[in-house]
């Protein structure tokens, strides 16, 4: 399969329109979302777009929830059994009943598989919608061959303001970065748990003994050593030019109300941050939202563990 072949027949609208992409829908969307960016087929001002990328990294056995195979035999189909969902016709495993219930909200996509069962190479591709190839690490450092999704919507699409145009929370995957698109395409890291009782970000403070007035100057000073540097070394290296590109966005993050607001979690009233679960995963989902509502293109939550390698039917149901 070619990496456009899976996209044809699919309607550009429907995937324009799209708010959120789960694991396994991603790649279908997204590729038909940029083909229309790179054609220049996107009008800013009446279709904007915003995704939550939510990656649950190792994954659920799918024949124990969402493609359940009651008709097999024992010792394959497993001990579970399937419930009716609120859409005709789609039974969900019974350990899932509140995921039963939203169905109609979700796009289940049954056929997509890819070539390599190993956790490294194949979140590579979930995030870039290319193969690793060559000398792979198995995923235990960054391993951008390519930009991740987000990356490339962040280049084509670029930020609204002060906001970053694709943030990662709360950590980055190894593979959710820019990689050749450079310092402009990459993701804000987060770094931090939003479920934290003192849950802050980091960059978006600045130093408590520097007051507004002196980020204002060092600014200043920061723009007249940049123009010194570009005509006194006409042959800047890449590694100096990327440093000026994140001084310059972690000023904008330092002075903006609006990045502020946007990373300001508790201003959620406490039965919508209980509704989303006091977790990790469900206080990251809810920044996430919370980010899109203010102007992030892409946002992706990294979640791990969902592997049930051991012990499958016990995690499950527990």
């Amino acid at each position: 399969m070619s990496n456009r072949g899976f996209c044809d027949g699919w309607a550009r609208r429907d995937f324009l329109r799209v708010g959120a992409a789960s694991a396994m829908g991603l790649n279908l969307s997204m590729s038909r979302l940029l083909e229309a960016a790179a054609k220049g087929e996107i009008d800013k001002s009446k279709e904007d777009i915003n995704f939550v990328f939510i990656f649950l990294k190792g994954g659920l056995s799918t024949i124990d929830t969402f493609d359940m195979k009651p008709d097999a035999p024992e010792n394959i189909r497993g001990p579970f059994n399937p419930i009716r969902s609120n859409v005709p016709g789609i039974h969900v495993g019974e350990h899932i009943p509140q995921t039963a219930t939203v169905m109609d909200k979700f796009s289940l996509i049954r056929s997509f598989t890819h070539r390599n069962a190993g956790h490294g190479p194949a979140d590579h591709y979930m995030f870039t919608g290319y193969h690793p190839v060559g000398g792979f690490n198995g995923g235990l450092k960054p391993n951008n061959q390519h930009p991740s999704m987000g990356s490339v919507v962040a280049h084509k699409l670029g930020p609204r303001g002060a906001i970053p145009p694709y943030v990662c929370l709360p950590n980055m995957h190894n593979s959710g970065s820019s990689a050749y698109l450079g310092a402009k395409a990459a993701p804000f890291t987060i770094e931090a748990d939003p479920s934290s009782p003192g849950f802050a970000v980091p960059d978006l403070q600045p130093p408590l003994s520097v007051d507004t007035t002196r980020v204002d100057d060092r600014r200043g000073l920061l723009a007249k050593v940049d123009r010194f540097q570009r005509t006194t070394e006409a042959r800047a290296n890449k590694s100096t030019r990327e440093l000026g590109v994140f001084a310059q966005r972690a000023t904008e993050l330092m002075t903006s109300k609006a990045a502020k607001e946007a990373f300001d979690i508790n201003k959620e009233p406490a039965e919508m941050r209980d509704a989303y679960g006091r977790n990790t995963l469900g206080q990251s989902c809810l920044m996430a939202r919370r980010l899109v509502e203010a102007g992030v293109r892409c946002v992706t939550v990294d979640h791990a563990n969902w592997d049930t390698h051991f012990h499958n039917f016990r995690v499950l149901k527990e």
